[in-house]
């Protein structure tokens, strides 16, 4: 699940939506994983935490997974978390000792720049108040982006058949544009996304 701006069709669900996908979750006794790489960019750095907090307040196991590359820029770190949420400590154990062997195979020993980068900008209230005021300014950022390609499409009669773009949250939209679209743009405008026709907005 993606707790805010779905990679890639930039579609959020509501909070009665996310109450509703809870309850299938928890009827069915699922294990959910939600990814969480785009904090921030949606409705803002709290409000984005919603259905997070939601999932780990209510379900027994809920699996977590963190991004710094697109709110801290931190791609080429690749800097995040996985966050377990359990019922006991117990069970926490468990599970730490089984990712702490999954983690010595993968990498054994990271490199720590990137974590070190947003330890110090998390831990200090100024530089933590500029990195919140610089991805609020990213978020609007990509919001005006997002209505300013509607409008600019509303000469051409095509604002209402885009309108989907201007709703959605976060970096990536799906366009609707066939492959061959896309092959048009790319050729003759230098306008450039995959084949699909998902574009990142921002």
């Amino acid at each position: 699940l993606h707790a805010c701006c779905h990679n890639p069709t930039g579609f959020d669900l509501g909070h009665a939506d996310w109450q509703r996908v809870l309850d299938v979750v928890r009827s069915r006794k699922l294990l959910p994983l939600i990814d969480f790489a785009y904090q921030g960019f949606g409705d803002g750095l709290e409000q984005d935490a919603w259905a997070v907090r939601l999932f780990a307040a209510e379900l027994p196991e809920v699996l977590i997974t963190s991004s710094c590359s697109k709110n801290f820029g931190l791609y080429r770190d690749r800097t995040g978390a996985l966050i377990v949420c359990t019922q006991d400590a117990e069970k926490l154990l468990d599970v730490r000792s089984q990712l702490a062997h999954i983690a010595r195979n993968l990498w054994s020993t990271p490199p720590d720049h990137g974590a070190a980068v947003v330890a110090t900008i998390l831990g200090d209230p100024e530089l933590k108040s500029l990195w919140a005021d610089e991805v609020e300014a990213m978020r609007l950022r990509i919001a005006q982006l997002r209505a300013g390609l509607v409008e600019a499409l509303q000469p051409h009669g095509l604002a209402e058949r885009f309108a989907h773009i201007g709703v959605q949250r976060g970096m990536f939209s799906y366009t609707g544009l066939s492959p061959a679209q896309v092959q048009e743009l790319r050729d003759h405008h230098s306008v450039y996304m995959v084949s699909s026709g998902r574009a990142n907005v921002a």
